[in-house]
């Protein structure tokens, strides 16, 4: 098993959230989605922000979260706002 923290994007501060929330590898990460596993940590962590969502995003891709693809970006944008009626 992999650690988090050799996934593009994953520092040690995101990986100890991530493991706090039952996500412990690259794996069940990548199984879970980025969408699933930031509505885990918003759950968890209120203050967590799109920027989160993104940073999963690009670690399952394997890209720098600031190189998605724009509609990509929309898409997780959109996610975020709906949160934000819940949180």
């Amino acid at each position: 098993m992999s650690k988090l923290t050799s996934m593009m994007n994953i520092g040690k501060e995101m990986s100890k959230k991530l493991i706090s929330i039952g996500i412990d590898s690259p794996e069940k990460l990548i199984e879970t989605g980025s969408e699933q596993a930031f509505l885990k940590l918003k759950e968890a962590y209120p203050r967590v922000c799109l920027v989160y969502l993104y940073t999963l995003e690009g670690a399952i891709q394997n890209i720098e979260f600031n190189c998605l693809p724009e509609d990509r970006k929309k898409e997780l944008k959109a996610f975020s706002d709906q949160l934000k009626k819940k949180f």
